[in-house]
């Protein structure tokens, strides 16, 4: 296992818009420009079971990705898990939702990256390049948030 990367930051706009946005992970290209297109496979709003495809670009290869919502609390939590089998995928990931005030929330998003084999080689440069750009990528959720 290569590692986990993390940011946190606060938001302006209140906890139940946060979460309603990001639980909508057809928004994904909005802030992260390595998503080129992402889909929701399953019927029904995003609950556990759910099933994202998405298609990425990534030090200049495109792969294609599938992640299933293992956990889904509203205003609270989302986690999934990368279901493809990439040379580096994201073996858990999530959000973690907090009110700081009624107009106001403090986001925290993570990753676990994991190498599969020759990815086994690269997965400390990506978790390298993921951590770098975690302050970035929060940043980029944020302006996306409250741009909508």
């Amino acid at each position: 296992m290569a590692g986990q990367f993390e940011a946190t930051i606060e938001i302006d706009r209140p906890v139940a818009e946060v979460f309603a946005f990001l639980a909508d992970g057809e928004n994904d290209p909005k802030f992260s420009p390595r998503v080129q297109k992402i889909e929701k496979t399953t019927d029904g709003p995003t609950a556990v079971g759910t099933v994202y495809r998405s298609t990425v670009k990534d030090a200049g290869m495109t792969t294609h990705r599938e992640f299933k919502i293992t956990e889904f609390v509203p205003d609270a939590k989302i986690r999934w898990a990368e279901q493809s089998k990439n040379a580096v995928t994201a073996a858990e990931g999530g959000y973690d939702f907090e009110p700081v005030s009624a107009t106001r929330t403090k986001l925290r998003i993570f990753n676990v990256l994991e190498g599969h084999g020759f990815g086994k080689v690269i997965a400390g440069f990506a978790l390298s390049a993921a951590r770098k750009d975690a302050p970035h990528f929060a940043e980029r959720i944020k302006k996306a948030v409250e741009a909508s």
